[in-house]
């Protein structure tokens, strides 16, 4: 278990999440679509609280997440279709609709394939090139994830909450738009995250090199573990009909 010393930083993070989210329940424009919005917060608050006491990330990953969970909440208070700012991006862009959500999707991958690359890096121990490119995967992965979830709440909501809901704004390639700029933000993040490891770790280049090697003893998978163990299986069966024989 990770010590038990507070990390101010964190509490500093929590505070500031706690504050933007307070402000967005109070009258939010559509009181329904705000509780759906943020039933993803009530579920994901606590595990990313409960799985610090156990397995605590880098205050970076902490910051993009909170970051990111604001920029959410943000946007539940209003609908996404409906912040001002994101009216203050179409009138700069020229555009036809509100781009908010789509400044969230990009930062959905943008921010949280950061957080993604570290637990992968630390469970798996991977190195090199598939540290940075299964993260944007894995990225793209939740994002999917999250817009067939979506889809499962439109469904089983009332149509008005459900529209508000999606916010879709008429696109109806809406749900691939999103989860191409999440996985933009996701490239983009894993790149910047490369070109600084390249600068600062000179085993970078090395591990990148050793990632793409073949050990010697490399041999096929699937039919060849299908056979070693229809073979151990086997010889299990014949050890024990002998025992039975000297019975």
């Amino acid at each position: 278990m990770v010590g038990r010393r507070i990390n101010w930083y964190l509490v500093s993070l929590a505070i500031i999440f706690l504050a933007v989210w307070t402000w967005s329940a109070i009258e939010p424009i559509y009181p329904h679509d705000w509780l759906l919005e943020n039933y993803l917060v009530f579920i994901f608050v606590p595990v990313i609280v409960g799985l610090g006491f156990y397995f605590r990330l880098s205050n970076i990953s902490y910051t993009l997440i909170t970051i990111f969970m604001c920029l959410h909440v943000i946007g539940s208070h209003y609908t996404y279709a409906e912040v001002p700012f994101g009216f203050d991006l179409q009138e700069m862009l020229n555009g036809t609709r509100n781009y908010y959500d789509r400044l969230v999707h990009f930062s959905f991958g943008f921010l949280l394939a950061y957080p993604v690359m570290e637990v992968y890096i630390r469970v798996s121990h991977t190195k090199g090139f598939w540290s940075y490119y299964l993260p944007v995967e894995l990225t793209l992965a939740f994002s999917a994830i999250f817009e067939l979830f979506e889809w499962g709440v439109v469904e089983m909501v009332n149509s008005e909450a459900g529209i508000a809901y999606l916010g879709a704004q008429g696109d109806i390639w809406d749900a691939q738009k999103d989860m191409a700029l999440a996985g933009l933000g996701a490239l983009i993040a894993m790149v910047i995250t490369m070109l600084i490891a390249f600068k600062i770790n000179p085993e970078t280049v090395r591990e990148f090199r050793n990632s793409f090697k073949i050990d010697k003893d490399d041999r096929p998978i699937g039919e060849i573990q299908l056979k070693e163990w229809w073979q151990r299986k086997k010889e299990k069966e014949l050890r024990r009909l002998k025992k039975m024989r000297h019975k």
